[in-house]
């Protein structure tokens, strides 16, 4: 096989990253937006030694799962990988990718529990970060790229967030303040960076600079709050001069209200800021924290929440619990968690700012023995050392595992079998449909 090749491809598999795979001669090749099922025409990208690259020439046989993509630049954009299948179809091929992670990476052969769907596939995200084009538009990165694809009514984002953008897109216009260049370093506006409350409605707008201020900022929180009344609730710039692709900066400045919005999440009152973790879908979390409290059982209980944030997960399970500690290393995050925990009376919570791992030593040292432990921690998983201190430090009961990335959270799966804890259950959340992400709360018992 070589590039350029047309080869006829039947698609057997779905990779991580939502691209289907297929064989020939005995070589994996990998198509993005094909199904299961779908026999094809393929031409041939890349070569590799042990894998294929491809993209459909034609579809000869198209899956039964197929169907019509609601999204103009759905090819295009980096975001989506599944609005040509059905949503059903789109579930299977998600907790089939945690059970064969369980089982291949964790040598664990246990099926999960039905995957949690969403209530709702569009409109679900309370926040957005938009690059902006030369011309003042808002879209989104292609994949793997940072070329922008103009993309101002995203079906993932609630209906406020495309009009906010046309305002903006207006106002850059009129008042000269300029699109960042990310080759050149110059312009002022990098992103524009939208959240909104569910529960409340309270949304944030808040713009990223390659700068201190703007020319007409007045103006534009006119223009706003004439667009959403009374949602509108803080206006904020974040200060990032620097050279980077990451978008946010710690620096933030205020021009309008308080700098946060109010959301409600487990009866919980949330404040968020633009520094803070929030879940991106907060309905689709309320249900994935109540299975993480099922699985703790945390009456009467020290429950130690490790990759706390904001401190969601243990302050909604705080009431209930003897009493609930909180590590992370973000200060930001952890100075949020201490005010949600004084603003909802919750006297039992006790937040520490540091490392997992070095915290979690620390508590140890301090003969501190947890009844229950939670870890969420981001894509890369635990480390080994960490592990080793819960199971052999702090000897809980119980080990409450919340993942974002499957094949991390079956590596950890496995380290802890060998350190004599066992797969008790675990469930799959489908926090973010139509993209290649799946969330999964996993219980494990000692």
């Amino acid at each position: 096989m070589q590039k350029n090749d047309i080869i006829e491809l039947d698609i057997t598999a779905m990779s991580s990253e939502g691209s289907g795979i297929g064989r020939y001669e005995g070589l994996a090749v990998f198509v993005p937006m094909t199904a299961l099922g779908d026999k094809l025409r393929v031409k041939i990208l890349k070569v590799k030694s042990n894998c294929a690259f491809g993209k459909i020439e034609e579809i000869i046989t198209p899956s039964n799962s197929r169907v019509e993509s609601d999204c103009e630049v759905f090819s295009k954009c980096g975001g989506c990988v599944f609005r040509h299948i059905s949503y059903s179809e789109e579930l299977k091929i998600k907790q089939q990718r945690v059970e064969d992670a369980v089982k291949r990476i964790g040598c664990v052969d246990k099926p999960s529990n039905e995957i949690v769907s969403n209530l709702k596939i569009n409109g679900y995200r309370n926040k957005a970060q938009y690059p902006i084009s030369a011309d003042c538009s808002v879209g989104f990165f292609a994949n793997h790229s940072h070329r922008i694809i103009p993309c101002q009514n995203c079906n993932l984002q609630p209906e406020e967030f495309s009009k906010i953008s046309a305002v903006l897109t207006e106002w850059m216009k009129k008042s000269g303040n300029t699109p960042y260049t990310e080759e050149t370093g110059k312009g002022l506006i990098r992103h524009l960076y939208i959240r909104k409350a569910f529960a409340t409605g309270q949304i944030m707008v808040c713009l990223v600079i390659n700068g201190n201020s703007l020319k007409y900022e007045n103006e534009l929180v006119l223009a706003l709050k004439e667009l959403l009344g009374e949602k509108l609730k803080t206006v904020v710039l974040n200060i990032n001069k620097n050279k980077t692709n990451v978008i946010l900066s710690d620096k933030c400045k205020t021009i309008f209200g308080d700098g946060y919005i109010y959301d409600t999440l487990c009866d919980t009152k949330i404040r968020i800021n633009p520094l803070s973790f929030y879940q991106v879908n907060r309905d689709m979390a309320e249900l994935l924290y109540k299975k993480a409290e099922e699985y703790v059982n945390p009456k009467d209980k020290t429950v130690l929440d490790l990759y706390c944030g904001a401190g969601t997960i243990g302050l909604s399970m705080a009431k209930k619990a003897k009493k609930i500690i909180g590590v992370e290393i973000i200060p930001e995050a952890i100075s949020d968690a201490k005010f949600n925990a004084e603003n909802n009376n919750i006297q039992n919570a006790e937040f520490i700012c540091g490392d997992a791992k070095e915290a979690a030593n620390k508590l140890a040292q301090k003969g501190i023995k947890p009844d229950a432990v939670i870890v969420d921690p981001p894509r890369k998983g635990c480390s080994a050392e960490l592990l080793n201190i819960i199971a052999k430090d702090f000897c809980p009961k119980t080990l409450v595992y919340v993942s974002c990335d499957p094949a991390t959270l079956a590596r950890d799966i496995k380290i802890l079998t060998e350190l004599g804890y066992a797969l008790k259950e675990y469930t799959p959340f489908d926090l973010f449909p139509r993209t290649s992400h799946v969330e999964t709360v996993a219980l494990m018992t000692r």
